[in-house]
């Protein structure tokens, strides 16, 4: 067999069945090919390569579609949820985020300036503390505050944080907003409380989310703090 006909065939056949095809003669020839044509020009390799990668990107997009898909009433509406912008809005952006996470307190103005610019426009906000003992108290404090309509107010403060939201820094936030921080700390306390954070973190579980912040829009997941443009295309995307 010629060495353009074992080419051809290796085009046509699978590579378990292009290997059956030949004897042992042809499968040394076809590897010689192959490291003369890789010898020659080394960029096949990174091609093939570069293709193998957007083939496994797709693949995993594909199955994060399908698992957002599957729990959308969890991610999506959920009445339990905090919900920032507008809460009969259109369009729906989730958010995971952890109240230490400096990424997260970057997206945060530009999440703001999205919600100012687009009206129609709801963030569910679910708390997903990966960082530390810290996180879980702060994501905690959050979830108490809802129970008071200032989990918005209290979000915002710990966006601005710069130190680490211990106890008493939740405390002198809390008061600052005019919270009551003997109900709060007793709703931090509280089964339901904890139980939402493990309902968050087994959804992040779920969707393979690595990280915060991460966005659901759509059936896409977006992880890292997005510019505005791209909040707006995601936006856009929906409303398409």
């Amino acid at each position: 067999m010629k060495r353009r006909g074992l080419v051809a065939l290796a085009a046509l056949l699978p590579g378990a069945a292009f290997a059956q095809a030949l004897s042992a003669e042809q499968r040394a020839e076809v590897l010689q090919i192959l490291r003369d044509a890789l010898r020659q020009d080394p960029s096949i390799l990174r091609e093939a390569m570069g293709s193998l990668e957007l083939a496994e990107q797709a693949e995993r997009a594909g199955a994060q579609a399908r698992a957002i898909a599957l729990r959308a009433d969890a991610l999506f509406r959920d009445p339990n949820d905090a919900v920032k912008g507008n809460p009969q809005g259109a369009v729906t952006i989730v958010e995971f985020f952890d109240a230490r996470c400096g990424y997260c307190k970057q997206l945060a103005p530009t999440m703001e300036q999205l919600l100012q610019r687009e009206r129609d426009v709801r963030v569910v906000m679910k708390d997903l503390p990966i960082l530390g003992p810290n996180s879980v108290l702060a994501a905690r404090a959050l979830i108490a505050a809802q129970r008071q309509n200032q989990y918005s107010a209290l979000y915002d403060a710990l966006m601005r944080l710069r130190e680490e939201p211990t106890e008493p820094v939740l405390r002198r936030e809390a008061e600052r907003l005019r919270l009551d921080w003997a109900r709060l700390r007793r709703d931090m306390e509280d089964p339901a409380t904890l139980a939402r954070i493990e309902r968050n973190v087994d959804l992040a579980r779920a969707l393979d989310i690595q990280g915060t912040p991460a966005l659901i829009s759509g059936t896409t997941l977006l992880p890292g703090a997005v510019d505005l443009a791209t909040l707006q295309r995601l936006t856009a995307a929906q409303r398409g």
